[in-house]
């Protein structure tokens, strides 16, 4: 679903029916059939209406063409799912279940600043490569080629002398031959797609000749990865942590130039904290929200409004626009940010499915203003 749907539809009535848990499994069908009956447990024990429980459950017993592990997010409203997305790779942290006027959205943008996020794969060895244009949150690679080089390298002759000499320079020979191949693949490939970071796997050889070919601008790119992935039965375990890292590298990339922009011109470009934020908001000024996902746990509301200006600090606040009641403060300035156009960055701790999210507080919420706080808006 588009930014804008997803606008359109935060701008309609409730209540919804919000599920954040595991995608289709590869377990056998008893271990399937408990996952659905946790779901719907979950859901029940969030006061959802049958209607909503029912969809839910019709929307578990279809597949979502995405292999184990992946996560789903399901939204329902009126019995009726109104948004389906399933995102490739485990859940962060633990499986939620809501209902209530507005979505639990928290988890959900989590998942959607990381999906944008274009990167390379490339499993070198001395004969080849495979090499792979990925997006997060996609099943299948958006492109994949082999490189099929030469294999004319005699590595396993031991003549000895200047015979072994001789064979051992025509080997150093075919491999970085072979290696030009691979760079001009990667190098089209970045040039092409504009990928964020390239992940650079294999037998170590090899990865030294292709990272010597390639160009600066690609090379400043590189991630690499001390394990030959390409080797028969490898784990590509190594790798898998190598994208989680960088994507998290990246988001934070873009976390600090937000702040960055933020503290400029003596702060006037920024706002720090949920009741310096809120009337901004209002006002339609956030460039950009910045949440600490841990504000999903936290016990703070806010009023949330049917119309603009779409959230409200108090009960007392008097606005033309109808109250939906007090809701969980992340869901209320996420709503408030997308149906404004603002960008909403969650980031946050990583955390595997279940694991204890660390004992602190959230993060104060930080927006990036599109025009300073000082000045009227522009016409």
């Amino acid at each position: 679903m588009s930014d804008v749907e997803l606008e359109r539809l935060l701008s309609e009535p409730g209540p919804w029916t919000t599920a954040y848990i595991d995608g289709p499994s590869d377990l056998p069908e008893p271990g399937e059939l408990a996952h659905r009956r946790a779901a719907r447990e979950g859901v029940e024990s969030a006061g959802a209406p049958q209607a909503d429980i029912a969809a839910i459950e019709e929307a578990l017993g279809r597949g979502t063409g995405l292999p184990s592990p992946s996560t789903r997010y399901l939204l329902v409203r009126d019995g009726r799912v109104e948004l389906d997305e399933s995102f490739a790779g485990p859940r962060h942290g633990p499986q939620r279940f809501h209902h209530g006027p507005v979505p639990m959205l928290v988890p959900l943008l989590w998942h959607r600043v990381r999906e944008d996020i274009s990167y390379v794969v490339v499993e070198t060895a001395r004969d080849g490569a495979r090499v792979r244009l990925e997006r997060v949150g996609a099943g299948e690679p958006e492109r994949s080629v082999e490189v099929e080089g030469d294999t004319d390298s005699l590595p396993k002759v031991q003549a000895g002398g200047w015979s072994q000499a001789r064979f051992q320079r025509h080997s150093e020979e075919v491999w970085s031959s072979n290696q030009d191949e691979v760079a001009d693949t990667v190098e089209r490939l970045v040039r092409d797609a504009q990928p964020r970071f390239v992940v650079v796997s294999g037998d170590v050889r090899a990865r030294q000749l292709l990272v010597e070919k390639l160009g600066g601008d690609t090379r400043a790119l590189i991630v690499e990865v001390e394990a030959h992935t390409r080797a028969a039965g490898a784990s590509e375990r190594s790798v898998d942590q190598a994208v989680s890292d960088a994507v998290e590298h990246e988001v934070e990339a873009e976390e600090a130039e937000a702040l960055d922009r933020a503290a400029a011109e003596a702060h006037r470009r920024g706002a720090h904290g949920v009741r310096e934020i809120t009337p901004l908001l209002q006002q339609a000024q956030v460039d950009t929200l910045i949440l600490d996902d841990a504000i999903v746990d936290s016990e703070r509301l806010l009023e949330a409004l049917a119309e603009s200006p779409w959230v409200a600090e108090g009960e007392n606040d008097e606005y033309a626009a109808q109250s939906l009641g007090r809701v969980a403060a992340g869901d209320a300035l996420a709503r408030a940010a997308i149906l404004t156009g603002a960008r909403v960055l969650v980031t946050g701790d990583q955390l595997e499915p279940d694991e204890p999210r660390p004992d602190r507080p959230p993060r104060e919420p930080v927006a990036l203003l599109r025009w300073p706080s000082d000045e009227t808006p522009p016409q």
